[in-house]
């Protein structure tokens, strides 16, 4: 059935059970069906039809997940939009992807234009009157699940409502998600993780807790110990903040799943996870375009510590070569995988080499062992050729990291007349770290062909909404007369 459909069934099955809380507000089932078609209702009046591009770039609040859900249901493409840009950056962004009708909040300094709504505060108002379009089926599109733009514009790859709820199955299914679950939401609406947790708990019946992005670990604790929260996702971004304040106890004691995605965490961060914050850590591998890929269970945090996980429910993974030959398992290259759940391409934009033959490339340069678990090693546009060699700069690093003193590390490679490319290091350093340490640490643990050549110290490096380093503006700060 579509998305939106599951529902009616709620309403019907559940009507007093709390879907939704915002504050001091509480929204049960047989209410949110109700707000679902008032929203569907006022919508289709500003002018939503079927298969129309909606950019909707609310806050965090309920009324962006109603809007979510009736966009669904009126069989609209939703194209995420964060309430957090800039005014010149929403219009180059809609300019790129053209929508037929921006939603924002009533106060947001983009507005007026053309065909861009503010939607003022009780613009949803509960009916009786449901809205239903036999037209919308399983594999109509239901949102642009944007990729993450490191390197410029995100694309939008097409998802539909059936490679949605194939996505949900891997979060209830290999992570245990279910009905009985209260969810704790603190990363912004738009974003993908944000977006697809909360209408999988919603789907299944469960309860979700919507906040304003925050990493309080005293705030944090204090919500999931009021509402009874099980269930949290984070980016490691986020995370490092909580560790950052080095809780004297376990901050989530009745916390049951803690999800981290976005970018791999490493071994030493589980380690200060599982002890400060919760045991019940689960690094969820995924992207976009193809939903999930792999999980790391508590269970196997100890066993595979560089590990990102084992494939998750109906996901095919493979490493392949530069002619997308199968390697064996140990054998570093390019990573490919298919599922259910996997977008088929980008809307209005060339797919590139990112799908082919029914499988999508997410650029990853990775291995699998014999007993199927996937190691990340960068991305293949990252990877460094030096003098003919090949370096992955996530191997250096994890090095750097685990060198005392050193908060954040990116490497990538620097243009250089002589070998091609140089090793540059960009790190954030909580203490005194001098140059030749840093290298002594890399050369003590690395070929000596990986050691940095060029070395930038930042206050932080510049990341995006994913948590993901945006390498693109590193390069921009590359010295050319440190160059060789």
């Amino acid at each position: 059935m579509p998305f939106d459909a599951v529902f009616r069934l709620h309403r019907r099955t559940r009507p007093d059970k709390t879907a939704i809380i915002d504050g001091d507000r509480r929204i049960d089932y047989a209410t949110l069906d109700r707000l679902i078609d008032g929203a569907c209702h006022a919508l289709h009046a500003l002018g939503v039809r079927r298969e129309m591009l909606v950019g909707l770039g609310l806050a965090d609040h309920a009324e962006h997940v109603i809007a979510m859900i009736a966009l669904a249901r009126l069989g609209a493409v939703i194209l995420p939009m964060d309430c957090r840009w800039q005014t010149e950056e929403k219009r180059r962004f809609a300019a790129s992807f053209e929508p037929d009708i921006v939603l924002l909040e009533p106060d947001d300094p983009a507005l007026p234009a053309t065909g861009w709504y503010g939607l003022s505060p009780g613009w949803i108002t509960p009916s009786d009157m449901p809205w239903h379009d036999a037209v919308i089926t399983d594999d109509s599109p239901l949102v642009l699940s944007l990729s993450s733009g490191t390197t410029g514009l995100p694309k939008g790859p097409r998802a539909t409502h059936r490679q949605f709820e194939a996505r949900f199955m891997v979060y209830w299914l290999n992570m245990g998600l279910n009905a009985q679950d209260v969810y704790v939401s603190v990363t912004p609406l738009y974003f993908g993780g944000g977006r697809a947790f909360n209408l999988a708990m919603l789907f299944a019946g469960a309860t979700i807790s919507v906040l304003s992005p925050r990493t309080k670990v005293g705030a944090l604790s204090a919500h999931l110990a009021e509402i009874g929260g099980t269930v949290l996702f984070l980016v490691p971004t986020m995370i490092r903040r909580l560790l950052e304040e080095k809780p004297a106890t376990l901050a989530f004691p009745t916390l049951r799943i803690l999800i981290s995605s976005g970018s791999a965490l490493h071994p030493e961060e589980r380690i200060a996870i599982r002890t400060q914050l919760t045991p019940n850590l689960f690094e969820f591998y995924s992207s976009t375009e193809g939903g999930g890929v792999s999980i790391l269970t508590p269970d196997d945090c100890d066993r595979h510590p560089d590990s990102v996980g084992r494939p998750g429910f109906r996901v095919e993974v493979e490493i392949v070569d530069e002619h997308h030959a199968p390697q064996p398992p140990g054998t570093i290259g390019r990573l490919r995988y298919r599922s259910p759940a996997s977008a088929r391409g980008y809307w209005r934009a060339e797919d590139g080499d990112a799908f082919r033959d029914g499988w999508f490339y997410p650029g990853d340069l990775a291995r699998l062992d014999e007993e199927g678990f996937l190691y990340l090693h960068g991305r293949a546009k990252d990877m460094i050729i030096r003098g003919g060699v090949n370096i992955y700069p996530q191997d250096i690093e994890r090095v750097l990291r685990e060198l005392p003193g050193i908060a954040d590390a990116a490497v990538t490679g620097a243009p250089s007349r002589e070998l091609g490319e140089e090793v540059a290091a960009f790190i954030v350093a909580e203490a005194i770290v001098t140059d030749d340490a840093l290298r002594a640490h890399c050369r003590a643990n690395l070929a000596p062909y990986k050691v940095p050549t060029i070395i930038h110290r930042l206050p932080e490096l510049p990341r995006n909404a994913g948590g993901k380093v945006v390498k693109a503006e590193l390069l921009k700060l590359l010295n050319p007369g440190a160059r060789s």
